[in-house]
């Protein structure tokens, strides 16, 4: 048992142990239960590098000791559960630091910052070609930064669907993406800097080095320093399987990025934390780059009666450059239509306004009209003109080359009911599904919109062999990233049974086309055990290097990226 009297005496954060909390950090959004010893509220970096000291001076007497990071708790892999310390970075760590647009003068905490950290204050600039820039702590929710982002005419891109729910540190140790991805890229593409406090109990700086600044680095004779050559080196001595691994679809967070951290002139440690679900460290503060969202905003609903003709219709509407391409399935749109009230509540204003907004879907779930297949394609602008000139483009070409129905929203309002059911299906499922549970464990896969016409008939074919198994679909159809969403009875034997051999169809499937396991959500539990399989075991075991040089007891959340089994996995399964 982990001595919590003496975790007390370390830290002037909280510390829990009511079985209340430990029940409730024991999940997360993903299939998985497990308990752990104790819940930490760390109050300061001090706390963390307390913490992490005392953790690696007990682990040889407490094997099992290990500290896993956790902010809201929505990640769907088990990547933010374990059975030892769990850490809950939204207390404290919640601080928006600073948010400021490439035209305000430079911050005078961030030239502070510069001059304490011995750098030349100059480098507090914004990044040439960045519209702004945001520092903050890992357990910022989205939402409240994006309040603070906008009114600054910028935004931080990658948000994913739930970003009425997540936080920003869960977003960079996911390498999470969403419904502007398609255009935007992924959040690995926005951090521009970390403070990570590492195995050693000591904080630092992760950011883009030139040569240079790499040697200098790699002169260092203390843990830093050694992290520096060991990495160097082993990307050095692997660097064309390295970058020949890299999986070519739009996204992916699978697996450490190893081919993000150098291309033989930049060398960038940030990048590989990124998507590392807390294995390599804790993450106390972040930089991103933000951009100016377009002003302007139009959307395409398109009606597919079956699946046959989506990857062309995808092909064809990609063309026209939507800045998001999304899509939810036939099950979804039923679960808005039955729990209608609540959709209502989460878009705000009258209700009877709404209620004659859904009119038109309402009476298509009347009469057994509905749609297969929802597509939403936006198209954004300068101006109104800019907007609409590619989507009206894209409706007549769709309409004239596979005779579908398609609609035009004509305000935003309008558009907004499209976007609340699409964002928010899977929160509903949790909220209204008596003994059933949502089972993402097939949940985030992506391959080449190209290979959707052949693709997507065999995985229906495949989920066709599981008659009883209730799902939906909804995802990134531009990206070709579709979320697939089981409903089952966890308590039921042969339900859980299903879980392990659907993975693997479903992912040797998607490996046969060389997709990704994941594009968004990342490994945790229930994909780490694929992750051999999707890159071989040169590179796996680059991947178990890798967590070696910055983790060798192995104290940050194990069992993620590297060392997971299905037989764990399955065994941490909710049976209730």
């Amino acid at each position: 048992m982990i001595n919590v009297d003496e975790i007390k005496t370390q830290i002037q954060g909280e510390v829990s142990v009511s079985e209340e909390d430990l029940q409730k950090y024991s999940q997360d959004a993903s299939i998985f239960e497990i308990k752990p010893e104790a819940v930490v509220h760390p109050k300061n970096v001090q706390d963390l590098k307390n913490l992490v000291v005392w953790t690696s001076k007990n682990k040889a007497s407490h094997p099992t000791l290990s500290i896993t990071a956790r902010s809201a708790g929505t990640d769907m892999s088990g990547g933010a559960i374990n059975d030892s310390l769990i850490l809950d970075f939204t207390t404290h760590f919640n601080k928006i630091i600073s948010i400021r647009s490439a035209e305000d003068k430079i911050d005078p905490y961030q030239e502070l910052i510069a001059e304490h950290k011995g750098e030349d204050p100059q480098h507090s600039k914004i990044s040439e070609g960045s519209a702004g820039e945001a520092v903050v702590e890992p357990g910022v929710f989205y939402r409240d930064f994006e309040k603070q982002s906008l009114a600054k005419n910028l935004i931080l891109p990658c948000y994913t669907a739930s970003k009425s729910l997540n936080t920003l540190g869960g977003m960079t140790a996911n390498n999470s993406a969403g419904e502007k991805s398609l255009s935007y890229g992924q959040t690995k593409d926005y951090v521009e800097e970390v403070d990570v406090v590492l195995a050693d109990g000591n904080e630092y700086t992760f950011k883009n080095l030139n040569e240079h600044e790499l040697n200098q680095k790699i002169k260092l004779s203390n843990f830093e320093g050694q992290i520096y050559r060991q990495m160097y080196e082993l990307l050095r001595d692997n660097y064309d399987a390295i970058k020949k691994a890299k999986p070519t679809t739009s996204k992916n967070s699978a697996g450490y990025l190893l081919w993000e951290v150098w291309n033989k002139i930049n060398f960038n440690l940030a990048k590989l934390i990124v998507g590392s679900q807390g294995t390599l460290g804790l993450i106390t503060r972040i930089k991103f780059r933000l951009v100016k969202p377009k002003p302007k905003s139009e959307l395409l609903v398109i009606f597919l009666k079956d699946l046959k003709s989506l990857g062309d219709v995808v092909s064809t509407v990609v063309k026209h450059k939507p800045e998001s391409f999304e899509s939810f399935d036939d099950h979804t749109f039923s679960l808005a239509m039955k729990f209608l009230p609540d959709m209502m509540k989460k878009m705000g204003g009258n209700m009877f306004t709404l209620g004659l907004q859904f009119l038109p879907e309402m009476w298509m779930t009347v009469t057994g009209g509905i749609p297969k297949l929802i597509l939403i394609a936006e198209f954004t602008g300068e101006t109104e003109y800019e907007a609409r000139k590619p989507l009206l483009e894209a409706q007549k070409e769709v309409e004239e080359k596979f005779h579908l129905k398609t609609h035009v929203t004509k305000d935003e309002k309008e558009a907004q009911k499209y976007w609340t059911v699409r964002r928010e299906s899977f929160s509903l499922l949790r909220q209204h599904v008596k003994n059933m549970h949502t089972a993402p464990f097939i949940d985030d896969i992506v391959v080449h919109p190209h290979e959707l016409p052949e693709f997507l008939p065999r995985l229906n074919a495949i989920l066709s062999k599981y008659p009883k198994l209730i799902y939906t679909i909804a995802g990134h159809a531009g990206d070709a990233n579709f979320h697939i969403i089981p409903l089952m009875d966890l308590k039921d034997e042969s339900q859980r049974m299903i879980i392990p051999k659907l993975s693997e169809e479903v992912y040797g499937l998607v490996l046969e086309y060389k997709g990704s396991i994941t594009a968004e959500h990342n490994d945790g539990l229930i994909r780490t055990p694929f992750l051999q399989q999707m890159y071989g075991a040169e590179i796996y075991g680059l991947f178990e290097k890798t967590k070696k040089i910055f983790d060798p007891l192995n104290i940050f959340n194990p069992r993620k990226k590297v060392g997971a089994t299905m037989k764990y996995a399955m065994e941490h399964v909710k049976r209730k």
